[in-house]
């Protein structure tokens, strides 16, 4: 599954809530358009390009630019350092080849159903050198074994079936060690234009209309998976509304 986003967060009760001056705290929304931010973008930006020296100039191009509307700085800096992490519909391996640069990977595992983005993946990880490896498989087969200390999920639940969503997020949490973290990151479905604006990305990339889920219901399915909802944060980069959910094994 290709990944490229889901809705806004609210109030969560008992073992996934919190009370409302939690939720303050936990769910807000960040825009990155400060310095800080734009340079953590174009850094990304230059050790795509380092990693991506082969494949189709138009890949290359995507991932090289992707840092700018996907929040990986924030999702890098959710990762602990010298972890073992799972990366369902992985794509490229953007995300594991960006936690290779920063050597803050023990070992990395990364699956998507593309074929040919599995390739391009395989082709990044033998000329880095870095500890990762990929393979082609569905989202709805086997996983890869465990334990993990991190299982990622970014931008791949709106390619999902509807009736499949929660058996991925339950794969994801047994997936996990004991502490272990699950990060997930899809796009908003609200305002209606960010939104909208993703749904034309998506079916101009991918080909495909797509469908959200609900985060609200992410959030119910991991806390039944026994995960604690850690973190809750919107985070808009350019017309790109992000969702992002870090939960926790118990």
């Amino acid at each position: 599954m290709d990944r490229h986003g889901d809705g806004h967060g609210d109030s969560y009760s008992q073992t996934g809530r919190r009370a409302d001056s939690e939720i303050s705290r936990f769910d807000r929304a960040k825009a990155p358009s400060a310095e800080t931010d734009l340079k953590t973008s174009t850094e990304l930006s230059r050790v795509s390009k380092r990693l991506y020296r082969s494949g189709s100039p138009i890949f290359r191009a995507m991932q090289r630019y992707r840092p700018y509307i996907c929040p990986f700085g924030r999702l890098l800096d959710e990762t602990p350092r010298n972890a073992r992490v799972l990366d369902v519909g992985c794509g490229g391996g953007l995300f594991l080849g960006l936690l290779a640069s920063e050597g803050a990977l023990r070992q990395g595992v990364g699956f998507d159903v593309s074929g040919k983005a599995i390739a391009l993946a395989q082709g990044m990880a033998t000329s880095s050198g870095a500890p990762i490896s990929f393979e082609r498989i569905d989202a709805g087969d086997d996983w890869p074994d465990g334990p993990f200390d991190v299982v990622s999920l970014i931008d791949v639940m709106h390619h999902v079936p509807t009736k499949a969503r929660r058996s991925v997020v339950e794969q994801a949490a047994r997936r996990l060690r004991p502490e272990g973290l699950f990060l997930y990151k899809d796009m908003c479905d609200t305002p209606r234009w960010r939104a909208s604006a993703n749904r034309l990305h998506d079916l101009v990339l991918a080909r495909q209309w797509i469908t959200y889920c609900p985060v609200e219901d992410v959030v119910r399915w991991a806390t039944a998976s026994g995960l604690m909802l850690e973190d809750a944060e919107t985070i808009n980069m350019l017309w790109y509304g992000h969702e992002l959910r870090v939960f926790r094994k118990s």
